[in-house]
């Protein structure tokens, strides 16, 4: 990336709203706001002011003025991209915005490829790979869990965990290739046994950080929630109860909802990916047909299945095939319309199912509370903390991080085969290379390329 170029882009969104955002960075930055700015009395010169401070006044184009704004002047290696760095804030409206990054490209500045100026931060030596990713998860963050942990890595504990790894196994490749170049000053003689009890508590870290992938990935992703249970059991209205709208059909003709809604919500700070289902029965109508079987492929593949059952009606055939569903998966029963007569009680479904029950009225809009309480316990130990725990939310973290612990398990097994101490350093570099693409350190530019193409354009 040619870092030389000063680049702009409207860092805000580009619709109708109240402040509009035109940040510039590069070498040219500050001849260009000075060629397009004015104070209100045309007396400030740009140039010569403070940094970090914030100037009233208009944007022009020649004699034309473009708009009133304030100019925010901040100068490297202090910024975001540690280079000098201009925000014009302008007003909002989308003609506005596009005028003044027209201007402002028109008088030196190039325009900014999708996430240039996190690129530049990141080659600038501002943020490592890991927290240049997590501000993209900022960015997505759609619930409070989400957030935090994307905060967290943003403050580096993705970093400094990988770092305090990293740092340990390279004191050992030192050590080795250091014994190999000079035999006669640096012995090696019983290395193998004082690494092994070296790499055991590297693997536990890094295992521990593995573990922690599973929870990372429902933070960020949200928990695949499939709502299941026979025809007219309440489960349309459970999901409008839940979203809070009527997006659902609700009727009391069993077999209304065909095709599979799909919704977000956030229980208290945890998202659930709502998927409501066509009711599971047998039934000789094609259409029906193909919604029940999609219902079972959507079960099959949920994190947690929402099981909805008609307290009003005796279990039958269908109730079984359900429950069959729930086998090694995790689940909550939820016996709905306990408002009306009881003809399936809490008790009898407890003692059928290795699942939670907890009863339940839509209509009435009882019991929903204590989904969370349950939704935490099944998925994160009840609470979920942030004050030092560093959760693993990317894919490729968690590949790096299985491939490090491969080799420092090839390492294990060398020293366990008597083989020579090159073949540690051989390892261990490997595993040091993987932890070291987590944070940027040993990554190529097409990797570095793709990252950062899935940033939007002012970011």
């Amino acid at each position: 990336m040619d870092t030389k170029t000063t680049i702009a882009a409207v860092a805000s969104a580009m619709s109708t709203a109240g402040i509009g955002i035109i940040r510039i960075s590069g070498p040219e930055c500050m001849d260009i706001i000075h060629k397009v700015y004015r104070s209100k009395k045309n007396k400030k010169n740009i140039m010569d002011v403070p940094t970090h401070t914030i100037h009233y006044g208009f944007i022009y184009d020649g004699e034309q003025v473009i708009d009133e704004v304030l100019v925010m002047i901040m100068r490297g290696p202090h910024t975001y991209t540690g280079e000098d760095t201009v925000e014009i804030d302008c007003h909002g409206g989308i003609l506005a915005m596009r005028r003044v990054l027209e201007t402002v490209i028109k008088y030196g500045a190039r325009p900014a490829e999708p996430g240039e100026f996190t690129k530049r931060a990141f080659l600038n030596g501002r943020i490592d790979l890991s927290q240049a990713e997590a501000v993209i998860d900022v960015i997505n963050a759609k619930n409070e869990y989400a957030l935090k942990s994307s905060m967290n890595q943003l403050k580096g504990s993705v970093l400094q965990a990988i770092g305090e790894i990293r740092s340990k196994i390279l004191y050992h490749i030192a050590y080795i290739e250091s014994a190999l170049d000079d035999p006669e000053h640096i012995s090696i003689d019983g290395y193998g046994e004082s690494l092994k009890n070296e790499i055991l508590p590297l693997r536990e870290n890094i295992q521990k950080l593995l573990d922690t992938t599973g929870e990372g990935k429902l933070i960020h992703e949200g928990i695949k929630t499939v709502i299941v249970g026979k025809p007219n059991a309440g489960k349309s209205s459970l999901l409008n109860l839940l979203v809070g709208e009527n997006r659902a059909i609700v009727t009391d003709i069993a077999g209304t909802t065909r095709d599979i809604l799909e919704e977000t919500i956030t229980l208290h700070g945890i998202s659930l990916r709502m998927i409501d289902t066509a009711g599971i029965r047998s039934t000789e109508d094609v259409i029906e047909k193909i919604g029940v079987q999609k219902a079972k492929e959507y079960a099959e593949d949920a994190d947690l299945i929402l099981y909805v059952v008609d307290a009003s009606d005796e279990l039958d055939e269908n109730d079984f095939e359900i429950m069959e569903l729930l086998k090694s998966k995790k689940a909550i029963v939820l016996l709905n319309k306990t408002d009306l007569d009881i003809r399936t009680s809490q008790e009898k479904l407890q003692g059928m199912v290795d699942a939670p029950v907890l009863a339940i009225s839509a209509r009435e809009e009882r019991g929903i509370d204590l989904l969370e309480g349950r939704i935490k316990e099944m998925f994160f130990a009840g609470e979920l903390q942030f004050n030092d725990e560093v959760y693993i939310t990317n894919v490729r973290h968690k590949a790096a991080l299985e491939a490090a612990q491969d080799s420092l398990g090839l390492v294990l097994q060398s020293i366990a085969d008597g083989m020579p101490e090159d073949f540690y350093s051989i390892d261990l570099m490997n595993g040091y290379e993987e932890l070291g693409s987590i944070t940027g350190e040993t990554v190529g530019e097409d990797l570095v390329n793709e990252i950062f193409s899935k940033f939007c354009t002012g970011k």
